[in-house]
């Protein structure tokens, strides 16, 4: 492929550095007002109820290439995990390019979408390691790794300006219960060729060592299954093939059946019989079967480990799931990790289990979780097999991308640029380095309906939820006096003020004392009557809470 003088070859992250999860990120090659790009992955993050109250899910803002989508010639996704392929089914409509993913991958999109009525029709192509697919100017290659999901996969691009490796996640395992083993020789082939950057992950560059093995979960879930007298139950990311297949071996080694409960479990536990993940694994059983099982005989598999409110496992915390229950004896295990942001959630489940004398077991106590991402050592390897020019610290937060870029320069690698979404990092010609910043941010899903984090509904949304609302309606006749009594809600508000004060009381007796204080010639104002009875209800509730609710007063003439 020959190169022109003029064209340039860029990463530019929109999402994933600087956080972890949301990942989506652009490579484009060209002279700068003709490039065209690829996009790697195009995931999510779950929001804070209390700081985005109603807000499901978090996705990246792509209006930069929005605004391009022409040039957009295809979109790679590395593995099927949420926060790479989550937020696909809501942007895909405003990008419109081929979309490549594996047959697992694929198979989870399509269950989805037959789940979710109105979720668009993606064209998507299957693609498996060591196949080269052309992309205008890029040949994409998947390189297996190993990672808690089937199918996991770094990306070789390849143009005329040189090689470079997007690893996505990953991390070495040499006994894994399911999937590839990380390429070792694939990786070493490539460093051979000149790889011109690693973009690499930085979740556990905080960690010495090595990552344990996922063998080695089945080993200690299997000793804490056979010890347990009564019901054991598991929750972990439904997506963890791997670890559910684990759970299925311990739990046979020890005479027990598996139940699987949770609507995310039960489609990925179909998409991966399907596909031949879990061959040789018994049929697991429904939620109808659980009661009939005696106690020690059962092991339950739940969503809902990282806290989600409407997930199986709190539902169950809270007695309310109609057909599974726990009590005094039984164990629940945490096999997962919490995501930063859900610690609250996960451990309001974890003290109600506890308080009814339920045992709760965690990586804390036991190696019920390892990690799907490399920890230093690990990442020493990578840098040994493929010796790359440049590196970039990738999925995570800024301790982890700076602590990460402290590493890369500790072992050695002499260029290693630090950036953050939106950064536009030229890789090619000349020296790596940041050249541009591009819009970038976050947009919201809220209910159905994806918002821009500008959109006025969630700073209102966090106000009422500070202060409350109070509706007045008001029916004036032609004079300006009342006809009849005035209409009061409130929501949100205490009963009673600081000193006993009904609060109704008080909010009727400001919009009396306004319109006793207007003259009748004002009152024939609807507008100014409107302002005035607002001031008066938000000043005089202020008086006797300390806060100003939001009030909306509606004046109609009869």
């Amino acid at each position: 492929m020959a190169s022109s003088p003029q064209e340039e070859l860029v990463f530019l992250p929109l999402g994933g550095l600087g956080e972890i999860g949301m990942n989506a990120a652009l490579y484009g090659f060209g002279p700068p007002r003709q490039r065209r790009y690829i996009l790697v992955d195009c995931g999510m993050s779950f929001a804070s109820e209390e700081q985005l109250p109603g807000v499901d899910l978090i996705l990246p803002d792509l209006s930069f290439i929005e605004e391009q989508r022409d040039k957009l010639v295809g979109i790679f996704i590395t593995h099927a995990h949420e926060d790479h392929i989550g937020a696909l089914v809501d942007l895909w409509p405003r990008l419109k390019a081929p979309v490549y993913v594996t047959p697992f991958a694929k198979a989870l999109l399509e269950t989805r979408r037959l789940s979710e009525p109105g979720a668009p029709k993606i064209p998507l192509k299957e693609i498996v390691p060591g196949q080269r697919v052309q992309a205008g100017p890029f040949e994409v290659e998947y390189v297996p790794v190993a990672h808690s999901i089937p199918e996991s996969n770094a990306v070789a691009i390849r143009t005329a300006h040189g090689l470079v490796v997007h690893t996505g996640d990953w991390k070495l395992d040499d006994t894994p219960v399911l999937g590839s083993t990380t390429a070792e020789a694939s990786f070493r082939a490539l460093g051979d060729e000149g790889v011109m950057a690693l973009i690499c992950d930085s979740t556990n560059v905080l960690r010495e060592g090595r990552s344990p093995s996922e063998r080695q979960v089945v080993e200690t879930l299997a000793d804490i299954i056979r010890e347990s007298p009564a019901r054991v139950a598991i929750t972990t990311f439904a997506s963890n093939v791997a670890r559910i297949r684990a759970v299925a071996e311990a739990a046979a080694s020890c005479g027990r059946e598996v139940v699987v409960i949770g609507r995310a479990m039960e489609r990925v536990v179909t998409v991966a019989r399907e596909l031949g993940l879990l061959e040789g694994v018994p049929e697991f059983r429904g939620a109808d079967a659980y009661g009939h099982l005696p106690r020690n005989k059962v092991v339950a598999v739940l969503t809902g480990s990282q806290g989600e409110p409407r997930a199986a496992l709190a539902r169950v915390a809270s007695e309310e799931h109609p057909d599974i229950t726990l009590t005094s004896g039984d164990r629940v295990i945490f096999s997962s990790r919490t995501i930063p942001g859900n610690e609250r959630g996960v451990g309001a489940i974890m003290n109600s289990l506890a308080r009814r004398g339920i045992e709760v077991i965690t990586d804390r106590n036991g190696l019920v979780h390892v990690s799907g991402h490399p920890r230093r050592d690990e990442l020493a390897l990578m840098y040994e097999w493929t010796r790359p020019k440049a590196l970039i610290p990738a999925h995570g937060e800024a301790v982890h991308l700076t602590e990460h870029a402290r590493f890369a320069r500790s072992k050695g690698i002499e260029k290693v640029v630090t950036a953050y979404n939106g950064h536009m990092v030229r890789l090619s010609p000349g020296e790596a380095q940041v050249i541009d910043e591009v819009p970038s941010g976050r947009l919201f899903k809220d209910g159905d309906v994806v918002i821009g984090a500008g959109d006025k509904a969630i700073p209102e949304r966090r106000k009422l939820a500070f202060g409350g609302i109070i509706t007045v309606a008001l029916a004036l006749d032609r004079r300006g006096d009342m006809a009849g009594d005035p209409a009061i809600d409130a929501m949100g508000l205490p009963a009673r003020g600081r000193r006993g004060e009904d609060m109704m009381d008080v909010i009727a007796d400001a919009v009396s004392e306004v319109l006793r204080s207007l003259p009748a010639s004002k009152r024939r104002d609807s507008d100014l009557v409107e302002n005035a009875v607002e001031k008066s209800i938000r000043a005089a509730v202020n008086q006797v809470w300390g806060k100003k609710p939001a009030c909306h007063v509606l004046v109609v003439e009869v």
